[in-house]
């Protein structure tokens, strides 16, 4: 993203333009970096041990002022220096401890929880809450912005079917070797259209206006359909199924 992608789209459009991404919900796409604020797998209740060097955080205090935080102890500190202070250190500095919690739960946290130990209330601070996956950051550092896509809604992304169509040319032209695998890969790429491309991004609008309209799913994929099968009868005259859409205020 930083060494290709985003170089690429600024040197094409040049300064004042700005790029919006959008992205797939995995878990690659949703991953934080190294340093991020994050409680979960990465803190141990206490101070040292194996856990993340994590970035500065920051909390407010009684009488409004930000504080910076940091998550590791200094260099000169008498018994952990340079190491990760860990939960219980981090919240008593914020005087947010709660010394009849347990430090972590023993099984997964309630999704609704907001107390039920002392990592869920670290974790519920709003310099934790405002963390970004990394590839976010990075984008948003560039002067760029981004949409993660909803989770199992391959329709609203047109990237899957450009990747869908160059499968097929590759499964279509394949002798089961990997040389050709990799000797197709070029072709394959370069087969799908760009007015191709243009008619799957209009196909994803209508997904979305479908899904804006408080269709379901297997009801708005009806509609999809009609609206692919309708036919121009006259140049002087717009289809029903097509003008119903530009009358509709929510689309």
């Amino acid at each position: 993203m930083s060494d290709k992608i985003i170089p690429a789209f600024e040197t094409i459009h040049g300064a004042g333009y700005q790029a919006l991404f959008l992205i797939d919900n995995s878990q690659g796409h949703s991953a934080y970096a190294e340093d991020a604020l994050r409680v979960s797998s990465r803190m141990n209740v206490n101070p040292g041990g194996k856990q993340a060097r994590m970035r500065h955080g920051w909390y407010v205090c009684a009488n409004g002022n930000q504080i910076s935080q940091a998550m590791v102890y200094p260099p000169d500190h008498p018994n952990f220096p340079n190491e990760p202070k860990g939960i219980k250190a981090v919240l008593m500095e914020c005087g947010l401890w709660q010394g009849g919690l347990h430090g972590k739960c023993h099984s997964k946290c309630n999704a609704d929880a907001t107390a039920c130990c002392n990592k869920r209330i670290l974790e519920s601070q709003p310099d934790f809450q405002v963390q970004k996956p990394l590839v976010q950051e990075i984008i948003e550092t560039a002067g760029h912005t981004c949409l993660f896509l909803p989770k199992f809604h391959c329709e609203l992304n047109f990237i899957k079917y450009f990747w869908g169509s160059v499968k097929r040319y590759l499964r279509d032209h394949a002798d089961g070797s990997f040389d050709m695998l990799k000797a197709n890969l070029p072709q394959a790429l370069a087969a799908v259209q760009l007015c191709t491309i243009r008619l799957w991004e209009q196909r994803t609008h209508r997904w979305v206006e479908a899904y804006r309209s408080g269709l379901a799913t297997k009801e708005a994929q009806n509609h999809i359909r009609e609206f692919s099968s309708t036919k121009y009868k006259s140049h002087r005259r717009v289809p029903e199924a097509v003008a119903c859409i530009f009358d509709d205020p929510v689309a």
